[in-house]
């Protein structure tokens, strides 16, 4: 039997990433299997449990335990963005839910799996930027940075995304950040299958 590559899906909305890399991954030919998938929202689960099959759905990620996560490949993380966003009050890691972002950091940190694809507002870039020192990007997006490829030794890519861009009917810039063991995988030319979330978007805007 052929391996499948197996991930798992924190904070996972209504399965925008997961919807992208399995479709990627079955024009290559490749088996996926999802592990794990953890969401809190309501409406969220309701759809996610419409749409996919979840042998392990988990909830709340930050009550489940390391050594109760089965092993994966790859993490998908679209970690809670109001902190972040213009739209919110924009305290980043000093609101509770900013921190989640550790809790990714924690899960990479004790399972030191092949990769991941991590996505949040477009305000994340700057958020808590230092002011007239020429800087590109705040500090909040440094230390993810500096924890994913410092301290986790991953190699990582980050790029700002417009799903207008990629067969969507309206503009959503999201900020990717993905990163793996081996290789650093460009974003300049990334063409990934976002045509899928089209339906997913929508269903998102009528929320």
């Amino acid at each position: 039997m052929s391996y499948k590559l197996k991930f798992i899906d924190l904070f996972a909305g209504l399965g925008g990433i997961r919807l992208g890399f399995e479709q990627a991954c079955t024009d290559k030919g490749i088996d996926t299997e999802c592990v794990l998938t953890s969401e809190i929202k309501p409406y969220a689960i309701e759809r996610l449990k419409h749409n996919h099959q979840h042998e392990n759905f988990v909830g709340d990620i930050f009550h489940v335990k390391n050594e109760d996560i089965p092993d994966f490949d790859f993490l998908f993380g679209g970690f809670p963005c109001q902190p972040f966003s213009a739209g919110g009050k924009r305290n980043g890691f000093a609101d509770t839910r900013g921190t989640l972002f550790f809790e990714i950091e924690r899960i990479l940190r004790y399972k030191k799996t092949q990769g991941f694809i991590l996505e949040n507002v477009e305000g994340l870039v700057k958020h808590d930027i230092e002011e007239n020192k020429g800087d590109k990007i705040g500090r909040t997006l440094k230390i993810i940075l500096y924890k994913l490829e410092k301290e986790l030794n991953y190699q990582v890519s980050w790029k700002v995304l417009d799903s207008v861009n990629f067969g969507v009917p309206q503009s959503r810039k999201r900020v990717f950040i993905i990163g793996t063991k081996t290789d650093n995988v460009s974003l300049e030319n990334f063409n990934p299958k976002f045509k899928v979330l089209k339906d997913v978007l929508e269903n998102e805007k009528k929320q």
